[in-house]
Protein backbone atom coordinates (compact mmCIF):
# COMPACT_ATOMS: atom_id res chain seq x y z
CA UNK A 1 0.00 0.00 0.00
CA UNK A 2 1.49 3.38 -1.00
CA UNK A 3 0.45 6.98 -0.50
CA UNK A 4 -1.48 8.51 -3.36
CA UNK A 5 -1.23 12.11 -4.53
CA UNK A 6 -4.10 13.87 -2.75
CA UNK A 7 -4.70 15.99 -5.82
CA UNK A 8 -5.93 12.87 -7.62
CA UNK A 9 -9.31 13.25 -5.96
CA UNK A 10 -9.98 16.39 -7.97
CA UNK A 11 -9.06 14.88 -11.35
CA UNK A 12 -11.91 13.84 -13.55
CA UNK A 13 -9.98 12.34 -16.43
CA UNK A 14 -9.30 8.63 -16.25
CA UNK A 15 -5.95 8.39 -18.14
CA UNK A 16 -3.93 9.48 -15.11
CA UNK A 17 -5.70 7.00 -12.84
CA UNK A 18 -5.39 4.13 -15.30
CA UNK A 19 -1.72 4.92 -15.76
CA UNK A 20 -1.17 4.87 -12.04
CA UNK A 21 -2.83 1.48 -11.77
CA UNK A 22 -0.94 -0.07 -14.64
CA UNK A 23 2.35 1.37 -13.45
CA UNK A 24 2.03 -0.46 -10.16
CA UNK A 25 2.59 -4.17 -10.79
CA UNK A 26 1.48 -5.02 -7.24
CA UNK A 27 -2.14 -4.30 -8.15
CA UNK A 28 -2.40 -7.21 -10.51
CA UNK A 29 -6.16 -7.36 -10.42
CA UNK A 30 -6.36 -4.11 -12.39
CA UNK A 31 -3.35 -4.77 -14.59
CA UNK A 32 -5.12 -7.65 -16.30
CA UNK A 33 -6.94 -7.01 -19.57
CA UNK A 34 -9.47 -9.71 -18.84
CA UNK A 35 -12.98 -8.42 -19.49
CA UNK A 36 -14.39 -10.79 -16.91
CA UNK A 37 -12.09 -9.48 -14.20
CA UNK A 38 -12.82 -5.84 -14.98
CA UNK A 39 -16.54 -6.51 -14.75
CA UNK A 40 -16.16 -8.44 -11.51
CA UNK A 41 -14.49 -5.55 -9.74
CA UNK A 42 -17.09 -2.94 -10.60
CA UNK A 43 -19.90 -2.05 -8.21
CA UNK A 44 -23.52 -2.73 -8.95
CA UNK A 45 -24.92 -0.22 -11.37
CA UNK A 46 -21.46 0.59 -12.84
CA UNK A 47 -20.96 -2.40 -15.04
CA UNK A 48 -20.70 -0.18 -18.13
CA UNK A 49 -19.38 3.22 -17.02
CA UNK A 50 -19.05 5.96 -19.59
CA UNK A 51 -15.59 7.17 -20.45
CA UNK A 52 -16.33 10.56 -18.91
CA UNK A 53 -17.69 9.22 -15.61
CA UNK A 54 -15.42 6.37 -14.56
CA UNK A 55 -14.65 6.01 -10.90
CA UNK A 56 -11.37 4.81 -9.46
CA UNK A 57 -12.04 2.21 -6.78
CA UNK A 58 -8.34 1.39 -6.38
CA UNK A 59 -7.82 4.32 -4.01
CA UNK A 60 -9.09 4.14 -0.44
CA UNK A 61 -9.86 7.58 0.92
CA UNK A 62 -12.50 9.19 3.10
CA UNK A 63 -14.42 12.15 1.68
CA UNK A 64 -14.77 15.50 3.40
CA UNK A 65 -18.44 15.55 2.40
CA UNK A 66 -19.20 12.55 4.63
CA UNK A 67 -19.98 14.66 7.72
CA UNK A 68 -22.38 16.93 5.81
CA UNK A 69 -24.19 13.84 4.46
CA UNK A 70 -24.61 12.12 7.82
CA UNK A 71 -25.63 15.34 9.61
CA UNK A 72 -28.21 16.18 6.95
CA UNK A 73 -29.64 12.68 7.17
CA UNK A 74 -29.70 12.98 10.94
CA UNK A 75 -31.72 16.22 10.66
CA UNK A 76 -34.48 14.93 8.42
CA UNK A 77 -34.62 11.70 10.44
CA UNK A 78 -35.09 13.94 13.49
CA UNK A 79 -37.95 15.77 11.76
CA UNK A 80 -39.69 12.50 10.92
CA UNK A 81 -39.27 11.09 14.45
CA UNK A 82 -40.74 14.29 15.92
CA UNK A 83 -43.87 13.78 13.84
CA UNK A 84 -44.14 10.20 15.10
CA UNK A 85 -44.32 11.14 18.77
CA UNK A 86 -45.92 14.62 18.63
CA UNK A 87 -49.40 13.12 19.19
CA UNK A 88 -48.45 10.58 21.84
CA UNK A 89 -46.63 13.14 24.01
CA UNK A 90 -49.93 15.05 24.47
CA UNK A 91 -52.23 12.09 24.02
CA UNK A 92 -54.98 13.46 26.25
CA UNK A 93 -55.09 16.86 24.48
CA UNK A 94 -55.49 15.42 20.98
CA UNK A 95 -58.00 12.90 22.30
CA UNK A 96 -60.20 15.75 23.58
CA UNK A 97 -59.68 17.93 20.49
CA UNK A 98 -60.67 15.24 17.97
CA UNK A 99 -63.16 13.61 20.36
CA UNK A 100 -61.74 10.12 19.82
CA UNK A 101 -60.68 7.29 22.11
CA UNK A 102 -57.12 6.87 23.51
CA UNK A 103 -56.74 3.81 21.28
CA UNK A 104 -57.37 5.94 18.17
CA UNK A 105 -54.60 8.33 19.23
CA UNK A 106 -52.32 5.34 19.85
CA UNK A 107 -52.82 4.37 16.21
CA UNK A 108 -51.28 7.68 15.16
CA UNK A 109 -48.11 6.21 16.57
CA UNK A 110 -48.65 2.57 15.62
CA UNK A 111 -49.34 3.42 11.97
CA UNK A 112 -45.60 4.12 11.72
CA UNK A 113 -44.91 0.57 12.85
CA UNK A 114 -47.54 -1.08 10.65
CA UNK A 115 -46.52 0.79 7.50
CA UNK A 116 -42.90 -0.19 7.96
CA UNK A 117 -43.72 -3.89 8.15
CA UNK A 118 -45.53 -3.86 4.80
CA UNK A 119 -43.19 -1.54 2.91
CA UNK A 120 -39.75 -2.65 4.09
CA UNK A 121 -39.05 -5.14 1.29
CA UNK A 122 -40.15 -2.84 -1.58
CA UNK A 123 -38.13 0.07 -0.17
CA UNK A 124 -35.08 -2.14 0.49
CA UNK A 125 -35.29 -3.25 -3.15
CA UNK A 126 -35.45 0.40 -4.23
CA UNK A 127 -32.38 1.15 -2.11
CA UNK A 128 -30.42 -1.60 -3.86
CA UNK A 129 -31.77 -0.62 -7.29
CA UNK A 130 -31.51 3.17 -7.17
CA UNK A 131 -29.11 3.94 -4.33
CA UNK A 132 -28.85 6.25 -1.34
CA UNK A 133 -29.60 9.58 -3.03
CA UNK A 134 -32.93 8.47 -4.52
CA UNK A 135 -34.04 7.01 -1.18
CA UNK A 136 -32.97 10.18 0.65
CA UNK A 137 -34.96 12.35 -1.77
CA UNK A 138 -38.05 10.15 -1.44
CA UNK A 139 -37.87 10.06 2.36
CA UNK A 140 -37.39 13.80 2.83
CA UNK A 141 -40.08 14.63 0.21
CA UNK A 142 -42.71 12.39 1.83
CA UNK A 143 -41.80 13.74 5.26
CA UNK A 144 -42.38 17.28 3.96
CA UNK A 145 -45.68 16.36 2.28
CA UNK A 146 -47.07 14.64 5.37
CA UNK A 147 -46.24 17.66 7.54
CA UNK A 148 -48.25 20.02 5.29
CA UNK A 149 -51.21 17.61 4.94
CA UNK A 150 -51.67 17.74 8.72
CA UNK A 151 -52.24 21.48 8.44
CA UNK A 152 -55.62 20.68 6.89
CA UNK A 153 -56.82 18.79 9.98
CA UNK A 154 -57.48 21.69 12.36
CA UNK A 155 -61.15 20.92 13.02
CA UNK A 156 -62.43 18.31 15.49
CA UNK A 157 -64.21 16.36 12.73
CA UNK A 158 -61.04 16.10 10.58
CA UNK A 159 -59.25 13.33 12.47
CA UNK A 160 -59.09 11.32 9.22
CA UNK A 161 -56.99 14.10 7.62
CA UNK A 162 -54.46 14.14 10.42
CA UNK A 163 -54.32 10.34 10.17
CA UNK A 164 -53.64 10.65 6.43
CA UNK A 165 -50.78 13.07 7.06
CA UNK A 166 -49.37 10.72 9.69
CA UNK A 167 -49.58 7.75 7.31
CA UNK A 168 -47.63 9.72 4.67
CA UNK A 169 -44.97 10.49 7.30
CA UNK A 170 -44.94 6.81 8.25
CA UNK A 171 -44.16 5.91 4.63
CA UNK A 172 -41.30 8.44 4.74
CA UNK A 173 -40.00 6.63 7.81
CA UNK A 174 -39.55 3.44 5.76
CA UNK A 175 -37.12 5.39 3.54
CA UNK A 176 -35.23 6.60 6.62
CA UNK A 177 -34.87 3.94 9.33
CA UNK A 178 -32.74 1.49 7.37
CA UNK A 179 -30.16 4.00 6.16
CA UNK A 180 -27.82 4.72 9.14
CA UNK A 181 -25.59 1.66 8.77
CA UNK A 182 -25.62 1.99 4.95
CA UNK A 183 -24.50 5.63 5.12
CA UNK A 184 -21.82 4.73 7.67
CA UNK A 185 -20.44 1.91 5.50
CA UNK A 186 -20.53 3.82 2.19
CA UNK A 187 -19.09 7.10 3.45
CA UNK A 188 -16.91 6.38 6.51
CA UNK A 189 -13.62 4.62 7.24
CA UNK A 190 -13.26 1.53 9.46
CA UNK A 191 -12.45 3.60 12.56
CA UNK A 192 -15.49 5.84 12.06
CA UNK A 193 -18.39 3.56 11.07
CA UNK A 194 -19.78 2.97 14.56
CA UNK A 195 -19.47 6.63 15.44
CA UNK A 196 -21.15 7.65 12.17
CA UNK A 197 -23.97 5.15 12.66
CA UNK A 198 -24.52 6.52 16.16
CA UNK A 199 -24.75 10.07 14.78
CA UNK A 200 -27.25 8.95 12.14
CA UNK A 201 -29.42 7.24 14.76
CA UNK A 202 -28.79 10.19 17.08
CA UNK A 203 -31.01 12.36 14.85
CA UNK A 204 -33.95 10.00 15.18
CA UNK A 205 -33.58 9.95 18.95
CA UNK A 206 -33.23 13.74 19.09
CA UNK A 207 -36.48 14.04 17.13
CA UNK A 208 -38.24 11.84 19.68
CA UNK A 209 -36.75 13.93 22.49
CA UNK A 210 -37.99 17.18 20.93
CA UNK A 211 -41.32 15.48 20.26
CA UNK A 212 -41.68 14.83 23.98
CA UNK A 213 -40.63 18.35 25.01
CA UNK A 214 -42.05 20.81 22.46
CA UNK A 215 -45.72 19.77 21.94
CA UNK A 216 -46.68 20.17 25.63
CA UNK A 217 -45.14 23.67 25.50
CA UNK A 218 -46.72 24.77 22.18
CA UNK A 219 -50.12 23.11 22.74
CA UNK A 220 -51.47 23.78 26.26
CA UNK A 221 -54.31 21.77 27.74
CA UNK A 222 -57.19 24.27 27.28
CA UNK A 223 -60.88 23.68 26.68
CA UNK A 224 -61.48 26.37 24.01
CA UNK A 225 -61.10 24.40 20.77
CA UNK A 226 -60.57 27.50 18.61
CA UNK A 227 -57.59 28.56 20.70
CA UNK A 228 -56.40 24.96 20.80
CA UNK A 229 -56.59 24.79 17.00
CA UNK A 230 -54.43 27.94 16.80
CA UNK A 231 -51.70 26.33 18.92
CA UNK A 232 -51.84 23.09 16.94
CA UNK A 233 -51.59 25.10 13.69
CA UNK A 234 -48.48 26.85 15.01
CA UNK A 235 -46.82 23.51 15.75
CA UNK A 236 -47.74 22.06 12.35
CA UNK A 237 -46.48 25.18 10.50
CA UNK A 238 -43.11 25.11 12.27
CA UNK A 239 -42.49 21.46 11.49
CA UNK A 240 -43.74 21.90 7.90
CA UNK A 241 -41.33 24.77 7.25
CA UNK A 242 -38.43 22.84 8.75
CA UNK A 243 -39.24 19.74 6.69
CA UNK A 244 -39.35 21.87 3.51
CA UNK A 245 -35.93 23.38 4.24
CA UNK A 246 -34.43 19.93 4.79
CA UNK A 247 -35.88 18.62 1.53
CA UNK A 248 -34.21 21.48 -0.36
CA UNK A 249 -30.88 20.77 1.36
CA UNK A 250 -31.09 17.08 0.47
CA UNK A 251 -31.50 18.02 -3.20
CA UNK A 252 -28.40 20.23 -3.03
CA UNK A 253 -26.03 18.29 -0.74
CA UNK A 254 -26.84 14.58 -0.65
CA UNK A 255 -24.71 12.46 -3.01
CA UNK A 256 -24.98 8.77 -3.88
CA UNK A 257 -21.47 7.83 -2.70
CA UNK A 258 -17.95 9.28 -2.44
CA UNK A 259 -15.56 9.14 -5.37
CA UNK A 260 -13.31 6.63 -3.58
CA UNK A 261 -14.32 3.79 -1.22
CA UNK A 262 -13.51 4.77 2.38
CA UNK A 263 -12.35 1.32 3.54
CA UNK A 264 -11.05 -2.01 2.29
CA UNK A 265 -14.32 -3.65 3.32
CA UNK A 266 -16.27 -1.18 1.18
CA UNK A 267 -13.90 -1.76 -1.75
CA UNK A 268 -14.48 -5.49 -1.52
CA UNK A 269 -18.21 -4.84 -1.22
CA UNK A 270 -18.06 -2.97 -4.53
CA UNK A 271 -15.99 -5.76 -6.03
CA UNK A 272 -18.39 -8.47 -4.93
CA UNK A 273 -21.53 -6.59 -5.94
CA UNK A 274 -23.42 -8.03 -8.88
CA UNK A 275 -26.33 -6.37 -10.69
CA UNK A 276 -27.73 -9.84 -11.36
CA UNK A 277 -27.71 -10.95 -7.71
CA UNK A 278 -30.98 -12.38 -6.52
CA UNK A 279 -32.76 -10.13 -4.07
CA UNK A 280 -34.66 -13.02 -2.50
CA UNK A 281 -31.52 -15.11 -2.21
CA UNK A 282 -29.95 -12.32 -0.13
CA UNK A 283 -32.89 -12.45 2.27
CA UNK A 284 -32.65 -16.25 2.40
CA UNK A 285 -28.94 -16.06 3.29
CA UNK A 286 -29.69 -13.62 6.09
CA UNK A 287 -32.28 -15.93 7.62
CA UNK A 288 -29.82 -18.85 7.43
CA UNK A 289 -27.45 -16.85 9.61
CA UNK A 290 -28.43 -18.00 13.11
CA UNK A 291 -26.52 -15.22 14.87
CA UNK A 292 -28.35 -12.61 12.82
CA UNK A 293 -31.74 -14.24 13.45
CA UNK A 294 -31.09 -14.11 17.20
CA UNK A 295 -30.11 -10.46 16.90
CA UNK A 296 -33.31 -9.70 14.96
CA UNK A 297 -35.38 -11.15 17.83
CA UNK A 298 -33.45 -9.47 20.64
CA UNK A 299 -33.36 -6.11 18.84
CA UNK A 300 -37.11 -6.29 18.27
CA UNK A 301 -37.78 -7.00 21.94
CA UNK A 302 -35.68 -4.04 23.09
CA UNK A 303 -36.83 -1.51 20.48
CA UNK A 304 -40.44 -2.70 20.74
CA UNK A 305 -40.38 -2.05 24.47
CA UNK A 306 -39.03 1.45 23.80
CA UNK A 307 -41.77 2.18 21.25
CA UNK A 308 -44.46 1.03 23.66
CA UNK A 309 -43.05 3.12 26.51
CA UNK A 310 -42.79 6.19 24.28
CA UNK A 311 -46.36 5.83 23.01
CA UNK A 312 -47.91 5.24 26.45
CA UNK A 313 -45.65 7.43 28.61
CA UNK A 314 -48.06 10.37 28.73
CA UNK A 315 -50.92 8.11 29.83
CA UNK A 316 -48.82 6.41 32.53
CA UNK A 317 -47.52 9.66 34.02
CA UNK A 318 -50.94 11.36 33.99
CA UNK A 319 -52.46 8.40 35.86
CA UNK A 320 -50.08 8.91 38.78
CA UNK A 321 -49.48 12.68 38.44
CA UNK A 322 -52.66 14.35 37.08
CA UNK A 323 -52.16 17.63 35.21
CA UNK A 324 -48.45 17.02 34.64
CA UNK A 325 -48.50 16.91 30.83
CA UNK A 326 -45.43 19.15 30.58
CA UNK A 327 -43.46 17.03 33.04
CA UNK A 328 -44.56 13.87 31.23
CA UNK A 329 -42.95 15.33 28.11
CA UNK A 330 -39.84 16.23 30.08
CA UNK A 331 -39.56 12.68 31.38
CA UNK A 332 -39.71 11.43 27.80
CA UNK A 333 -37.08 14.02 26.88
CA UNK A 334 -34.88 12.78 29.72
CA UNK A 335 -35.17 9.18 28.54
CA UNK A 336 -34.12 10.01 24.99
CA UNK A 337 -31.41 12.55 25.81
CA UNK A 338 -29.80 10.07 28.20
CA UNK A 339 -30.00 7.45 25.43
CA UNK A 340 -28.34 9.81 22.94
CA UNK A 341 -25.43 10.31 25.32
CA UNK A 342 -25.21 6.55 25.75
CA UNK A 343 -25.31 6.02 21.97
CA UNK A 344 -22.41 8.41 21.35
CA UNK A 345 -20.33 6.86 24.14
CA UNK A 346 -21.10 3.36 22.85
CA UNK A 347 -20.21 4.32 19.28
CA UNK A 348 -16.82 5.72 20.33
CA UNK A 349 -16.19 2.65 22.48
CA UNK A 350 -17.01 0.25 19.63
CA UNK A 351 -14.75 2.07 17.17
CA UNK A 352 -11.87 1.61 19.59
CA UNK A 353 -12.54 -1.80 21.13
CA UNK A 354 -14.60 -3.68 18.46
CA UNK A 355 -16.19 -5.63 21.35
CA UNK A 356 -19.67 -5.76 19.81
CA UNK A 357 -21.05 -8.82 21.56
CA UNK A 358 -19.79 -7.88 25.02
CA UNK A 359 -20.96 -4.26 24.75
CA UNK A 360 -24.44 -5.17 23.52
CA UNK A 361 -24.90 -7.81 26.23
CA UNK A 362 -23.92 -5.39 29.00
CA UNK A 363 -26.19 -2.67 27.61
CA UNK A 364 -29.09 -5.13 27.34
CA UNK A 365 -28.71 -6.34 30.93
CA UNK A 366 -28.50 -2.76 32.22
CA UNK A 367 -31.63 -1.90 30.20
CA UNK A 368 -33.48 -4.65 32.05
CA UNK A 369 -32.17 -3.42 35.42
CA UNK A 370 -33.19 0.14 34.57
CA UNK A 371 -36.67 -0.98 33.52
CA UNK A 372 -37.20 -2.87 36.76
CA UNK A 373 -36.15 0.15 38.86
CA UNK A 374 -38.35 2.50 36.80
CA UNK A 375 -41.32 0.15 37.27
CA UNK A 376 -40.90 0.08 41.04
CA UNK A 377 -40.55 3.88 41.41
CA UNK A 378 -43.18 5.25 39.00
CA UNK A 379 -45.97 5.22 41.61
CA UNK A 380 -44.00 6.55 44.59
CA UNK A 381 -45.46 10.06 44.21
CA UNK A 382 -42.12 11.84 43.66
CA UNK A 383 -41.58 13.13 40.12
CA UNK A 384 -37.87 13.81 40.67
CA UNK A 385 -37.35 10.10 41.39
CA UNK A 386 -39.13 9.21 38.13
CA UNK A 387 -36.85 11.59 36.23
CA UNK A 388 -33.75 9.85 37.61
CA UNK A 389 -34.91 6.27 37.13
CA UNK A 390 -36.37 6.96 33.66
CA UNK A 391 -33.16 8.68 32.57
CA UNK A 392 -31.05 5.77 33.80
CA UNK A 393 -33.24 3.31 31.91
CA UNK A 394 -33.13 5.46 28.77
CA UNK A 395 -29.33 5.72 28.86
CA UNK A 396 -29.11 2.01 28.13
CA UNK A 397 -32.39 1.26 26.32
CA UNK A 398 -32.09 3.81 23.51
CA UNK A 399 -28.30 3.58 23.22
CA UNK A 400 -28.82 -0.07 22.24
CA UNK A 401 -30.44 0.89 18.91
CA UNK A 402 -27.31 2.00 16.94
CA UNK A 403 -25.33 -0.84 18.54
CA UNK A 404 -27.79 -3.32 17.05
CA UNK A 405 -27.42 -1.78 13.58
CA UNK A 406 -23.65 -2.01 13.62
CA UNK A 407 -23.57 -5.52 15.08
CA UNK A 408 -25.96 -6.65 12.32
CA UNK A 409 -23.64 -5.29 9.63
CA UNK A 410 -20.71 -7.12 11.20
CA UNK A 411 -22.62 -10.41 11.36
CA UNK A 412 -23.96 -10.23 7.78
CA UNK A 413 -21.14 -8.61 5.74
CA UNK A 414 -21.02 -8.41 2.72
CA UNK A 415 -24.83 -8.50 2.50
CA UNK A 416 -26.66 -5.21 2.04
CA UNK A 417 -26.60 -2.95 5.10
CA UNK A 418 -30.03 -1.66 4.12
CA UNK A 419 -31.49 -5.17 4.21
CA UNK A 420 -29.99 -6.16 7.57
CA UNK A 421 -31.06 -2.86 9.17
CA UNK A 422 -34.48 -3.15 7.58
CA UNK A 423 -35.11 -6.58 9.04
CA UNK A 424 -34.08 -5.33 12.47
CA UNK A 425 -36.58 -2.49 12.14
CA UNK A 426 -39.36 -4.83 10.98
CA UNK A 427 -38.82 -6.86 14.13
CA UNK A 428 -38.94 -3.65 16.18
CA UNK A 429 -42.20 -2.54 14.55
CA UNK A 430 -43.86 -5.95 15.01
CA UNK A 431 -42.96 -6.12 18.69
CA UNK A 432 -43.77 -2.42 19.04
CA UNK A 433 -47.35 -2.96 17.89
CA UNK A 434 -47.77 -6.06 20.04
CA UNK A 435 -46.30 -4.40 23.14
CA UNK A 436 -48.18 -1.11 22.67
CA UNK A 437 -51.58 -2.77 22.32
CA UNK A 438 -50.91 -5.33 25.07
CA UNK A 439 -49.42 -2.91 27.56
CA UNK A 440 -52.19 -0.38 26.87
CA UNK A 441 -54.84 -2.97 27.69
CA UNK A 442 -52.98 -4.14 30.79
CA UNK A 443 -52.69 -0.55 32.04
CA UNK A 444 -56.41 0.04 31.48
CA UNK A 445 -57.38 -3.11 33.35
CA UNK A 446 -54.66 -3.67 35.96
CA UNK A 447 -52.54 -0.51 36.23
CA UNK A 448 -49.13 0.78 35.14
CA UNK A 449 -47.02 -1.57 37.29
CA UNK A 450 -48.45 -4.69 35.69
CA UNK A 451 -47.98 -3.13 32.25
CA UNK A 452 -44.30 -2.40 32.93
CA UNK A 453 -43.73 -5.85 34.44
CA UNK A 454 -45.04 -7.23 31.14
CA UNK A 455 -42.18 -5.44 29.35
CA UNK A 456 -39.63 -6.57 31.96
CA UNK A 457 -40.44 -10.21 31.20
CA UNK A 458 -39.66 -9.80 27.50
CA UNK A 459 -36.51 -7.77 28.16
CA UNK A 460 -35.30 -10.67 30.32
CA UNK A 461 -35.88 -13.01 27.40
CA UNK A 462 -33.98 -10.66 25.09
CA UNK A 463 -30.98 -10.48 27.41
CA UNK A 464 -30.87 -14.28 27.66
CA UNK A 465 -30.97 -14.71 23.86
CA UNK A 466 -28.26 -12.09 23.37
CA UNK A 467 -25.87 -14.27 25.37
CA UNK A 468 -26.16 -16.98 22.68
CA UNK A 469 -25.13 -14.71 19.77
CA UNK A 470 -21.67 -15.54 18.49
CA UNK A 471 -19.48 -12.52 17.65
CA UNK A 472 -18.68 -13.40 14.02
CA UNK A 473 -17.30 -9.99 12.99
CA UNK A 474 -17.05 -10.48 9.22
CA UNK A 475 -16.54 -6.84 8.26
CA UNK A 476 -13.69 -6.50 10.74
CA UNK A 477 -12.06 -9.59 9.27
CA UNK A 478 -12.30 -8.08 5.79
CA UNK A 479 -10.55 -4.92 6.98
CA UNK A 480 -7.85 -6.85 8.85
CA UNK A 481 -6.95 -8.92 5.79
CA UNK A 482 -4.91 -5.94 4.64
CA UNK A 483 -1.25 -6.41 5.67
CA UNK A 484 -0.88 -2.63 5.85
CA UNK A 485 -3.89 -2.36 8.16
CA UNK A 486 -2.19 -0.05 10.63
CA UNK A 487 -1.72 2.56 7.93
CA UNK A 488 -5.28 2.11 6.75
CA UNK A 489 -6.65 2.67 10.26
CA UNK A 490 -5.21 6.22 10.19
CA UNK A 491 -7.47 7.41 7.37
CA UNK A 492 -8.71 10.30 9.45
CA UNK A 493 -5.28 11.92 8.90
CA UNK A 494 -6.39 12.45 5.26
CA UNK A 495 -3.78 10.12 3.74
CA UNK A 496 -4.88 8.32 0.60
CA UNK A 497 -3.81 4.76 0.01
CA UNK A 498 -3.69 2.11 -2.66
CA UNK A 499 -5.66 -1.12 -2.37
CA UNK A 500 -3.68 -4.02 -0.89
CA UNK A 501 -1.17 -5.85 -2.94
CA UNK A 502 -3.17 -8.51 -4.80
CA UNK A 503 -6.84 -9.40 -4.83
CA UNK A 504 -7.14 -12.82 -6.37
CA UNK A 505 -10.10 -14.03 -8.37
CA UNK A 506 -10.42 -16.97 -5.99
CA UNK A 507 -10.78 -14.61 -3.01
CA UNK A 508 -13.44 -12.52 -4.74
Amino acid sequence: MVDEDPNLEERDGTPEQEFALQADPSISVYASNSAHRRTLLQPAGLAHPSSSAREDFSVIKVSKRRWAVVLLFSCYSMCNAFQWIQYGSINNIFMNFYEVSPFAIDWLSMCYMLTYIFLLLPVAWLLEKFGLRTIALAGSALNCLGAWVKLGSLQPHLFAVTMLGQVICSVAQVFILGMPSRIASVWFGPNEVSKACSIAVFGNQLGIAIGFFVPPVLVPNIQDKDKLAYHIRLMFCIIGGFATLLFILVIIIFKEKPKYPPSRAQFLSYALASPDASYLSSIARLFKNLNFVLLVITYGLNAGAFYALSTLLNRMVILHYPGEEVNAGRIGLTIVIAGMVGAVISGIWLDRSKTYKETILVVYIMTLVGMVVYTMTLNLGHLWVVFITAGTMGFFMTSYLPLGFEFAVELTYPESEGMSSGLLNVSAQVFGIIFTISQGQIINNYGTMHGNIFLCVFLTLGAALTAFIKADLRRQKANKENPENKLQEEEEESNTRKVPATVSEEHL
